[in-house]
């Protein structure tokens, strides 16, 4: 079951392992994005602004642990509070956030299960079981929201059930594929160099994406404050800005396993070559995904408002216009991060995520402040730039170190 890509042609074994991924990763996007679809046709901007203004809060405490999420839930209503969210979204956004706290523990079980089965280079048996679920979190979605009249609450339920069942169908195929990856009685008597090793590995990634969270947690104060037509606005750009980002995130992943393996096979100088390969792929993807939102930006935020929402499209286009210039920086950003973290070096993509945060302080704090929506919309490529930096000579320093060892 494991794709060898320590031979070869680079770009053609990095896209042909990033295809799944790209896929997988857009049906993933498809759970929020039915429920923001869904619940800001058929509730109102008001509540599709109280769904994705606790995302950045939900993001905070993936990167940590279950004790968080049950803390979590019960501050739940003074952490919106905290951010500033608007009075008239704020009862939603705790109904929302409550459902999806409880039920974090599904969307770990998806991520770490389906992860496993990429590390050893399988991509397309998760994508199956994320369509599956996927199909079921819209029927959900409608049945909850529609029938039931559960509002923005059966949202959060049709999300959770669907990643867990997700996570389940995983659990099933590894279980019965791929028994090298299930865990047993014996799996849980670690040696304390064992968990050493793992929380060398696990608690920089877990710091630098709650450190990255952290700076979102900041931008979405700052947009509570411009009000729900700014954030609803915001969320239903940021849905297109995702799904646009797609390939080149997908791309950054499958460096993660190609240094990794070749990284292992001694192989150095194929490192660089693929990366160099990637690049050009990546960026040149992300030239074109961001003339498309530069140009159709205010008819792709349409799907997710309905009509006479003059302002929201403004505003989106707004959003839209400015992150679609800077793909490029993201599609480096994710290669030189991957690649990093398939080589072991995990120290710096967690100084890049500290140089996220504090970028994305800067446009909250100050340029919102000064600008307004559009300067609220800086944060992402600002925060791209300033992680892309350290990440890129990081990786021209460490790779050139390793290329010495290897002679």
């Amino acid at each position: 079951m494991t794709k060898d890509m320590t031979s070869g042609n680079p770009a053609k074994l990095i896209l042909f392992f990033a295809l799944p991924l790209i896929a997988g990763n857009i049906f993933q996007q498809f759970y929020s994005m039915a429920d923001t679809v869904i619940v800001g046709r058929t509730i109102g901007v008001n509540a599709l602004a109280a769904v994705v203004c606790t995302g950045s809060l939900t993001f905070f405490i993936i990167g940590f642990t279950v004790i968080l999420t049950v803390i979590a839930f019960f501050i739940a209503r003074p952490a919106l509070e905290l951010l500033n969210t608007p009075a008239e979204i704020i009862d939603d956004a705790e109904s929302y956030l409550k459902v999806v706290f409880l039920g974090l523990s599904a969307t770990v079980l998806f991520n770490l299960v389906s992860n496993m089965m990429r590390a050893l280079g399988d991509s397309r048996i998760p994508l199956y079981f994320l369509v599956l679920a996927c199909c079921i979190n819209i029927v959900l979605d409608f049945v909850l929201i529609l029938v039931f009249r559960m509002g923005v609450a059966g949202a959060g339920v049709a999300t959770v059930f669907s990643q867990l069942l997700s996570g389940i169908c995983c659990c099933i195929f590894i279980r019965k594929k791929m028994p090298a990856l299930w865990v047993s009685e014996k799996h849980f008597r670690l040696s304390s160099h064992e968990i050493i090793q793992h929380l060398k590995v696990a608690l920089p990634m877990a710091f630098q994406m709650s450190i990255i969270a952290i700076g979102a947690l900041i931008l979405q104060a700052a947009l509570n404050g411009l009000g729900a037509v700014a954030v609803a606005a915001y969320t239903a750009a940021q849905k297109i800005d995702t799904i646009a980002t797609m390939p080149i995130n997908s791309m950054g992943s499958a460096m993660a396993t190609y240094s990794a393996q070749n990284y292992g096979a001694g192989r150095i100088s194929r490192i660089r070559k693929g990366v160099f390969q990637c690049i050009l792929m990546s960026v040149s993807f992300s030239i074109i995904m961001g003339a498309v939102n530069i140009l159709a930006g205010s008819q792709l935020a349409a799907v997710f408002v309905g009509k006479g929402e003059t302002e929201v499209l403004k505003l989106a286009k707004t959003y839209l216009s400015i992150s679609g210039m800077n793909y490029w920086i993201l599609a480096l950003l994710f290669i030189y991060r991957f690649t990093l973290q398939g080589l072991g070096n995990s120290l710096v993509p967690t100084i890049a995520g500290t140089m996220e945060l504090i970028m994305r302080a800067v446009a909250a704090l100050f340029l919102a402040q000064h600008f307004g929506f559009a300067g609220a919309c800086t944060a992402n490529p600002l925060a791209w730039l300033g992680a892309c930096v350290p990440l890129c000579i990081a990786y021209y320093l460490y790779i050139r170190k390793l290329e010495k060892r290897m002679v």
